[in-house]
């Protein structure tokens, strides 16, 4: 029976998988974005979303504790700064998974995660209208209902002279 063992081994030993995953998160945060499998994304940001809330409170303990994890000062100097600065507002949900398609020689599903406040294509939420020449087709159109409105005021006049006639 396989109760309560939830999470993918991915195919690892525990020992490979906890440095595989480090390794993964310390890419993550100091690039911002890695291209990876699916299933190894879902298992980063599983271990990766808890270190960005612990770098939020800019403690010595927390610091310890993150440093536990990643073993890589220059990443936690990157997490506790810049990173810690942009997600400071944010309750959850600091990463992103975007499917790519299948990788060519083993069909597996490829994606990439990223921190989701460091995208700035994404974080563009005004479209820009496109500027449209109309100038001799608004000239015309705007001519249009004066001959418009004129025209009718005449023809009544105009058939009204042949029946006085």
């Amino acid at each position: 029976m396989r109760h309560n063992k939830k999470f993918n081994h991915l195919g690892r030993t525990a020992s490979h998988r906890k440095a595989m995953l480090a390794n993964m998160a310390i890419s993550l945060i100091m690039h911002k974005r890695i291209t990876t499998t699916l299933a190894k994304a879902k298992e980063l940001k599983k271990y990766v979303e808890p270190l960005i809330t612990k770098a939020k409170e800019d403690s010595t303990n927390s610091r310890r504790v993150v440093f536990s994890y990643l073993q890589n000062k220059e990443a936690i100097k990157e997490l506790f700064g810049p990173v810690a600065e942009k997600v400071g507002e944010r309750p959850g949900g600091y990463t992103r998974i975007i499917k790519l398609g299948f990788r060519q020689g083993d069909a597996a599903q490829v994606c990439f995660i990223e921190l989701v406040d460091f995208d700035p294509e994404m974080a563009k939420t005004e479209t820009k209208k496109k500027s449209t020449r109309r100038s001799r087709r608004s000239g015309a159109k705007a001519e249009a209902p004066v001959a418009e409105t004129a025209p009718v005021a005449e023809a009544p006049a105009a058939e009204e002279a042949p029946k006085a006639e």
